[in-house]
């Protein structure tokens, strides 16, 4: 039979792991909230539309910096959504952003098949 020290050591132990699974839990659900949030911001990105009105403007050929590319946009876009695009863009093969600013160089097909005609071939 326990005496009453050992119940109260054992009472306390189980308090005592109790708790720290209480607080365990607690700071799981707290990762949990972090990482949702974290994972909300990697989820998001630009509307299509948002993508074909920064091309549009790209598209003119002119060698623009980042402040005149959202001056001439006709609609607001935030900075990091700007950024997202313009990283697209360049991945894709689209654009060129270098020290004097952003450059269209991508070629439609409509273009390439009339410089192909222009061509001589080899």
């Amino acid at each position: 039979m326990l005496d009453k020290l050992d119940k109260f050591i054992l009472e306390r132990f189980i308090y005592l792991s109790l708790s720290g699974i209480i607080i365990y839990l607690i700071d799981i659900k707290m990762l949990q909230r972090n990482l949702h949030k974290q994972r909300k911001k990697l989820l998001h990105s630009p509307n299509l539309n948002t993508i074909i009105m920064v091309e549009n403007i790209l598209k003119k050929g002119e060698l623009m910096t980042l402040a005149q590319l959202k001056k001439s946009l006709p609609k607001q876009i935030m900075h990091q959504t700007l950024l997202q695009i313009l990283d697209y863009l360049q991945l894709s093969g689209k654009i060129v952003i270098g020290t004097k600013g952003i450059l269209w160089i991508f070629t439609e097909r409509k273009e390439l098949n009339g410089l192909m005609q222009i061509g001589t071939e080899v």
